[in-house]
């Protein structure tokens, strides 16, 4: 049977890696310390990003689940659950990791932009996959950061600290860009998936029955978490992905209503509008007309 922990204080799983503890609220993890293991269950309480160097296995949350493979960076939030499945019976884990206590971050400059960093709700298989050149980027920022836990905490030690946090951050935003860029053929046929989606709603009874589409709503049926699939139509196309759904929606319309004669109503209730004032006041914003005024001009 898989075994189950939770971690919702630094120290605790730093004894379960073998790791001295430094500081009541952040940790530089170094995995070759930690006992070998076996398949595992684990919440946390805790931000975490590791960087294994070893083939372990299978994370996954939920449903989702990630072959994960040397040199990939997994970011974990409070409150997820991280199942690890393992292809042999036991397994040395190898690599390093960071990780720090919401109140590590309480009334900093960190605490206000953390939300900004929208890839610690990604699932697994958007792991961020390293160059080797990121990797030794990663690793001098770990080495900032447990160089200033090695020191007499002082009045600075927080705000240096989580000031290294944040720029480990940004250059994770960073490397994420340049993923991006470099998945495009992959990005591209999401994209074109995302479109046929979009067809084959708003061409079934779905509209009627379900309403209007939410973005989570396509990420799900794309495998993917709602951030990363944000994230990727912003990347592809400028606009966001809910923008995206919207123009959509308004270029069916003026199809609908300047092709037969259904009331406006009937075109509101046949896009999934739940009242048609709601979906007046959107196709006057995108469109700069009103339904009615348009369908005098055509």
């Amino acid at each position: 049977m898989k075994q189950a922990y939770e971690f919702d204080t630094v120290s605790q799983y730093n004894a379960f890696n073998n790791q001295e503890t430094l500081h009541p609220l952040v940790s530089i993890i170094d995995f070759s310390k930690a006992k070998e293991r076996t398949g595992s269950r684990m919440t946390f309480g805790l931000y975490c990003i590791f960087l294994k160097d070893v083939h372990c296995g299978n994370l996954k949350y939920g449903c989702h689940s990630y072959d994960y493979e040397k040199g990939t960076l997994v970011f974990v939030s409070p409150g997820q659950v991280l199942d690890v499945e393992n292809k042999v019976d036991y397994y040395q884990p190898i690599g390093h990791g960071l990780i720090f206590h919401p109140d590590l971050i309480k009334g900093t400059a960190l605490a206000r932009i953390l939300n900004e960093y929208s890839f610690f709700s990604y699932n697994t298989n958007e792991a961020l996959h390293l160059s080797e050149k990121e990797r030794k980027i990663v690793f001098d920022c770990f080495s900032k950061i447990e160089n200033e836990l090695s020191q007499s905490v002082d009045k600075h030690s927080k705000k240096l600290i989580t000031s290294n946090i944040e720029l480990f951050l940004n250059y994770c935003e960073r490397f994420y860009d340049r993923q991006f860029i470099t998945r495009e053929h992959v990005n591209r046929g999401i994209l074109e998936r995302f479109e046929q989606q979009l067809n084959d709603y708003f061409a079934s009874e779905k509209p009627y029955h379900i309403g209007l589409p939410s973005v989570a709503y396509f990420a799900e049926r794309l495998r993917l978490s709602p951030n990363y699939f944000g994230d990727l139509i912003k990347k592809e196309t400028g606009k966001s992905a809910q923008d995206y759904i919207q123009n959509k929606i308004i270029a069916i319309a003026k199809d609908k209503i300047y092709g037969n004669h259904k009331t406006i109503s009937e075109v509101a209730y046949a896009l999934g509008f739940k009242y048609p004032q709601h979906f007046s006041r959107l196709f006057k914003k995108r469109a700069g007309y009103t339904p009615n005024e348009y369908r005098n001009l055509n």
